[in-house]
């Protein structure tokens, strides 16, 4: 790492009376008020465009870097040094899966949007006491591609995210194109996953909520198993709210053993007859997964008949009609066959929209409980003072911590010496929109006038000059 003399490998050392250093657990002043239906008043003019490129106001802004919320992926890190030290294949997909899970945990009700990062901006980590080491960098303006690498004794953990932001009428849409890797040391065996879409709803009028949905397929290219996990989206009642719920095969697409959980809490892991017979026993309390297979194996009859896309998502006003077409069509002549009573029921549902401004709440009552399930992973709970400081993690508490120790280690790239992002810390949203203006113009002068490593240059001279 940049700035480090000692030659001795952190991660490796062999000594048990090391003391660890002791990271903060809050930031140095609460979240301001926010003025949630401000942002109808910039995202009117972004219909249909590519929010990467649009100036946001700093009051919208969490006081990260997107460099530093990639580094949030390393919180459940433990997960990968239990894969790697599973003798059985299927054992470490498993624990490879819950770490692509736990990854998207800490998104849960952060609605702040990190900083975009300069092009050049560097982040990096040693995390001793976890036992992992980080090192990221904004490697693309335009498109903006961040890419990171980690690693440990244990495993390799590296890919490139491009996050594309679109906002869709009453929606935000973020989709993190790019692919991740993990090689586990111990079997030199190399697994890969893409991340799935989030969605922020609300965003004209109402509180602010959002779910992640989507197929997530881990491919494990050498052990010719494969894990299909269906991130639900909320559903009728919002009952499916954060759930997820798939399976590993093997190369003959067989399924091995079921996954399910809740992304903001927990995944699971039961084997199959015991969720097959779960699904005989709770048969309205359980919905199979939505196609959480893979392309080779869709289309049997247990996923033909699901649609792909829940009540909740359905337009108001398609819906409304379908009311009219039911009164119409019931009332009409004898001779006309009249729409049955379930189907009716079912379009006689309360609509859930997202205009009306509700937030939807997870109901532990639906949730799986199949017996002899496994934990693979659980979310720390956060502190309760959370929701004061943007809804961090502890661990995302002490992404932006510096003293000086460390400022003497750092290389003038890194995102702890952004002023902006610490003016924000500090509540001070004026001069975090001037810094951020400041970084701006810097950005457009590079990119009219630098070549080769001016690049870098003009980066640190940015740092440098606050």
């Amino acid at each position: 790492m940049a700035g480090q003399e000692n030659t001795t490998d952190p991660l490796r050392s062999t000594s048990n009376s090391k003391i660890f250093k002791q990271y903060r657990c809050r930031l140095p002043v609460p979240v301001f008020s926010r003025n949630e239906s401000g942002i109808w008043s910039i995202l009117k003019h972004c219909m249909g465009k590519d929010l990467s490129k649009i100036t946001m106001p700093v009051v919208f802004n969490e006081p990260l870097s997107f460099l530093q919320r990639l580094t949030e992926y390393m919180e459940y890190s433990f997960l990968l040094q239990k894969a790697n030290e599973c003798d059985d294949p299927l054992d470490r997909i498993q624990y490879v899966a819950a770490f692509a899970v736990s990854a998207l945990a800490s998104n849960w009700e952060r609605l702040g949007k990190p900083f975009n990062p300069l092009l050049g901006e560097t982040y990096e980590l040693v995390r001793e006491d976890i036992g992992f080491r980080i090192v990221c960098e904004q490697v693309s303006h335009h498109p903006p591609i961040s890419a990171f690498y980690a690693d440990s004794p244990h495993y390799i953990f590296h890919g490139s995210i491009y996050p594309k932001l679109k906002f869709c009428g009453k929606t935000l849409e973020i989709k993190p194109e790019g692919m991740l890797t993990v090689k586990l040391l111990r079997h030199d065996e190399t697994y890969t996953w893409t991340n799935v879409t989030c969605c922020v709803h609300n965003i004209i009028v109402g509180k602010l909520w959002f779910e992640q949905y989507g197929m997530l397929e881990l491919t494990g290219h050498d052990t010719d198993l494969s894990v299909v996990l269906n991130f639900k989206q909320a559903g009728w009642f919002c009952k499916d709210l954060h759930r997820i719920e798939g399976f590993v095969y093997n190369k003959q697409k067989t399924k091995l053993r079921f996954l399910y959980g809740k992304w903001t809490e927990y995944l699971k892991s039961a084997e199959v007859e015991a969720y097959e017979d779960y699904i005989h026993t709770h048969p309205k309390q359980f919905c199979p997964p939505d196609r959480a297979q893979p392309l080779s194996v869709q289309n049997t009859s247990l996923f033909s008949n699901i649609p792909t896309s829940s009540p909740v998502h359905t337009p108001k006003k398609i819906v409304e009609k379908f009311h009219s077409f039911t009164r119409s069509f019931s009332s009409s002549s004898s001779g006309c066959k009249t729409v049955s009573t379930e189907f009716s029921s079912m379009l006689s549902m309360p609509v859930k929209d997202d205009v009306n401004g509700i937030i939807p709440k997870s109901d532990s009552s639906l949730s799986l409980d199949i017996l002899n399930s496994v934990i693979l992973w659980q979310a720390d709970p956060r502190p309760e003072y959370s929701a004061e400081y943007y809804y961090f993690t502890l661990f995302a508490m002490a992404l932006n911590e510096l003293d000086d120790d460390l400022r003497h280690q750092l290389p003038p790239t890194d995102s702890r010496l952004r002023p902006d992002i610490h003016k924000l810390e500090l509540r001070d949203i004026g001069g975090s929109n001037k810094k951020k203006v400041n970084t701006l113009r810097l950005m457009i002068g590079f990119m009219l006038e630098a070549t080769g490593n001016e690049n870098f240059l003009l980066v640190q001279i940015f740092f440098d000059s606050i």
